[in-house]
């Protein structure tokens, strides 16, 4: 079984890439499946215009994922960048070939980026065959991936399908979405999907003070402390709901429907099981940021695993197209 997934160095890593998937390459690797798992920094130039600032968020994204206990070590896990694999931009070309406009323009992610202002450049527009190029170019079987990823996915899927009717209907894998549906939507401060794009996350190695500072600003409705309080009104229950365990999760249930606590007790709660969940993680990190060379070495001997994956599917996919 081999899995594979991303996350964009446009930003630090949050609770919404944790629990999306970040937490299921960690139970993926310990049950011994094949794990790819990219730095997306082309990505990232849709957003990320400065290079020192590009390179530096790259490196934190490979910090935080070796801190959360991604361990290239073990032999079937490979951490890499995605701008070291040639073949995934030469495949992104070839599938760019065969993609139908339609099916760009009904991307939800393009047009609520468009809705929130961001420009609409062709790099935004043509993210997801990027994104299917990435998925595509390793032969891969699953790609974990939140509920609001799965289009992007199926776009993949059928981009891939457009290619092989053309050219030769093995030429290129389907993999499957692994979506946990319990974590498949990580809620923002704001309520809506925790992203980078919107602003509303809560990063996993932010310093104390500040990430303490962004719970307490959770969204919450004007519900007395003394009254019932309705779950949905606010991202603070189901942020819990990740952490709490199942004593804890019915007691924040039945307090939710009888009332007698404030959103600010919930949000108190939400910090401290925050940082008993990630103490360890924490502290791994600040012992890793004084070896850059060892991330380098990990990111460069994980180019060398995706590339052994990725070249004979290229050279299939040369030859059936006739660039080789």
């Amino acid at each position: 079984m081999r899995i594979l997934s991303g996350v964009q160095s446009s930003g630090k890593v949050h609770l919404g890439n944790y629990f999306g998937a970040i937490a299921q390459f960690l139970e993926l690797q310990q049950a011994g499946s094949e794990c790819l798992i990219f730095i997306a920094d082309l990505h990232a130039l849709t957003t990320v215009r400065d290079a020192n600032r590009l390179r530096a968020l790259t490196r934190d994204v490979a910090l935080d994922y070796l801190a959360l206990g991604l361990d290239p070590s073990r032999g079937n896990v490979a951490l890499f960048r995605q701008s070291d694999i040639p073949e995934v931009t030469e495949l992104f070309w070839l599938l760019l070939a065969v993609t139908p406009m339609g099916l760009l323009e009904r991307a939800t992610s393009y047009k609520d980026k468009i809705a929130k202002g961001i420009a609409p450049e062709a790099g935004l527009f043509t993210y997801p065959v990027l994104m299917a190029a990435d998925i595509l170019a390793y032969d891969s079987d699953e790609v974990p991936v939140g509920r609001d990823q799965q289009q992007h996915l199926e776009m993949a899927r059928d981009i891939a399908t457009k290619l092989n009717l053309a050219f030769g209907e093995d030429l290129l894998k389907l993999p499957k979405a692994r979506i946990q549906d319990a974590r498949a939507v990580v809620p923002g401060l704001d309520g809506q999907k925790m992203s980078k794009s919107y602003q509303n996350t809560i990063d996993l190695f932010g310093d104390d003070a500040s990430t303490k500072k962004r719970i307490m600003t959770i969204k919450t409705d004007s519900t007395p402390v003394e009254a019932a309080k309705d779950p949905s009104a606010t991202p603070v229950h189901a942020l819990l709901s990740l952490f709490a365990s199942p004593e804890q999760k019915a007691e924040i249930d039945r307090t939710f429907r009888e009332g007698g606590k404030g959103y600010g007790h919930y949000k108190q709660q939400l910090a401290e099981l925050f940082f008993e969940k990630f103490a360890a993680a924490r502290e791994r990190r600040r012992a890793l940021e004084s070896d850059p060379a060892m991330v380098d070495e990990v990111l460069a001997k994980g180019a060398v695993r995706a590339r052994e994956c990725a070249k004979p599917v290229m050279e299939r996919v040369r030859r059936a197209v006739g660039i080789r």
